[in-house]
């Protein structure tokens, strides 16, 4: 096949040179991803799936190979702050500092505990959005003994991981860190515990919980453990070493929050004797304030709350974007988000077949499969242009003025129905709440007078009516001695409650001339 382009051609290409290298492994391409079930799946962790998925997708292509595509839980870790959207989180979770998640009762009293409440989110999560992976526990692999080669290993060299890993500390947390975290038999905390000995000879080491944190305290039993079975995690600086080694994972990526760990995973993997996997680093996703979003804080805009919006191919189109830039995901990019996927839906069918898996399309639809046809000009913002304009919540009367402005549309009845009934989420939820109107000052007022007579007067008619009408405001501008773009700033705050607005011409063509000359006279007095 031809040279591709696109970034997750670039990351197959890269996984495709890990595996032509002497001594790489022949089992099925591995793909993982890691989630934390500290708090429920957000936009980070669809996006980690989905960014993995375009890769996957895009591997096969490039070689025909079989691919897997895992997403790991890290269930094990401890927790050690209360999240912000856990109900009664408080008094539930407090006395549970410090445990694994996956011993600390469910808040929600739904499951066996807080982590299998958020690993049956996630899974529920991924399922709906149709992604195929394979669900992987890390409570499971330390009790199944999946990782106990692992740990024997690093056991036997933890002299060599320590040279790696101390370095990279502060002088005061560099005495008695070690790599194993033993879970206490007697209080279940990982993090009060602390290692006194290790003895690879019998493959154990020895503890006492003493430890002291932010709302947690040891108990004080001490003793030997096995590191087999369950009774030891490893600590999150290398537990990416530890499931590259065991599971053979061939392609991780991560945020840039997490570079270092990327770096000092890849060096403890090859002291365990082996290769890391092909690696990309992407920008975070950020809040409104260009805060990183948290799953333990919740804010920001959840996937959710984007499909009540959009439809879920409009989010994999804005996620798939250049994931090297960071990206700010609240309300406001959603209608350009839509927008931007419906025209790449339209030119879809002129794309020449050797140059469609370039394309955004061939990535959101798994290679190109069942991809659907849609070639009407009514997107999102002639959707909330329209309610806006109107002031309806008839979705009737919408679909009659979208048809009247665009009859193409009537060929795509499901699109229609789908813009129409998220635009009125969205109008309800985003823009309503927001309206301010103003009344406008007697200059305003003899501009919108001066729209009004000439609009009046216009005939709308031709392929460029909507150029003439568009041409009206420029005019009473410019003979006002007023910027246009104040007089547009003032006609959508006066008229519309908005700070911004549809184009005053397509305006007119969607609500009809009548319609928006009794809007202005209504504000003219």
């Amino acid at each position: 096949m031809g040279q591709k382009r696109s970034w997750p051609f670039a990351e197959a290409t890269q996984i495709q040179q890990r595996r032509s290298r002497p001594g790489a492994n022949d089992k099925p391409v591995l793909f993982q991803t890691g989630y934390g079930p500290s708090g429920l799946p957000h936009i980070g962790t669809f996006a980690e799936v989905a960014r993995s998925s375009f890769v996957r997708t895009a591997y096969e292509k490039l070689t025909g190979e079989e691919t897997r595509l895992q997403a790991f839980s890290d269930d094990m870790d401890g927790l050690v702050k209360i999240p912000g959207n856990i109900p009664n989180g408080e008094q539930a979770l407090r006395p549970h500092l410090g445990k694994p998640l996956s011993v600390i009762p469910d808040p929600f009293g739904c499951c066996d505990s807080f982590s299998s409440h958020n690993n049956n989110k996630l899974q529920q999560f991924l399922d709906a959005y149709g992604f195929d992976y394979e669900f992987k526990s890390s409570r499971q692999a330390y009790e199944d003994s999946e990782f106990d080669e692992g740990l024997v290993v690093l056991l036997q060299k933890v002299e060599e991981v320590l040279q790696v890993i101390l370095p990279t500390l502060r002088e005061e947390n560099r005495d008695g860190w070690s790599p194993f975290f033993p879970i206490c038999p007697e209080c279940g905390s990982v993090y009060a515990t602390r290692v006194t000995g290790y003895h690879p000879e019998r493959e154990s080491l020895s503890f006492t919980c003493d430890r002291q944190g932010d709302g947690f305290g040891g108990c004080g039993a001490e003793g030997e453990l096995s590191i087999r079975g369950g009774n030891v995690k490893v600590g999150w600086k290398v537990d990416w070493a530890l499931r590259w080694f065991t599971y053979d994972v061939d392609y991780e990526m991560s945020g840039k929050d997490l570079i270092d760990s990327v770096k000092l995973s890849s060096r403890i993997v090859r002291v365990m004797g082996k290769q890391p996997p092909a690696t990309m680093i992407y920008e975070l996703f950020l809040d409104e304030e260009g805060k990183k979003i948290s799953k333990s804080v919740g804010k920001g805009l959840s996937v959710d709350h984007w499909v009540d919006f959009a439809p879920i191919e409009s989010l994999l189109y804005y996620i798939l974007q250049n994931p090297q830039r960071a990206k700010r995901l609240y309300w406001d990019v959603v209608p350009k988000a839509v927008d931007d996927y419906l025209e790449a839906l339209r030119q879809w069918p002129d794309v020449e077949e050797e140059k469609r898996a370039d394309t955004d399309v061939w990535h959101i639809y798994a290679g190109g499969k069942d991809v659907p046809t849609y070639d009407a000009s009514v997107n999102f913002t002639v959707v909330n242009n329209l309610i806006s304009a109107l002031g309806t919540d008839d979705a009737d009367v919408l679909r009659d003025f979208l048809l009247r402005y665009d009859q193409e549309v009537s060929k795509y009845p499901d699109v229609l129905d789908d813009l129409v009934q998220k635009g009125l989420t969205y109008y309800r939820e985003q823009v309503l709440p927001h309206k301010v109107y103003r009344d406008p000052s007697e200059a305003e007022r003899g501009m919108f007078q001066q729209i009004c007579d000439r609009l009046d007067a216009s005939q709308i008619d031709g392929d460029d009516a909507e150029k003439q009408i568009q041409g009206i405001p420029f005019d009473v501008a410019r003979e006002a001695g007023v910027e246009p773009r104040e007089l547009f700033t003032s006609f959508y705050e006066v008229v519309l409650g908005q700070e911004q607005g549809p184009r005053f011409g397509t305006m007119v063509l969607l609500v009809g001339k009548e319609r928006v000359l009794k809007m202005l006279r209504d504000k003219v007095g």
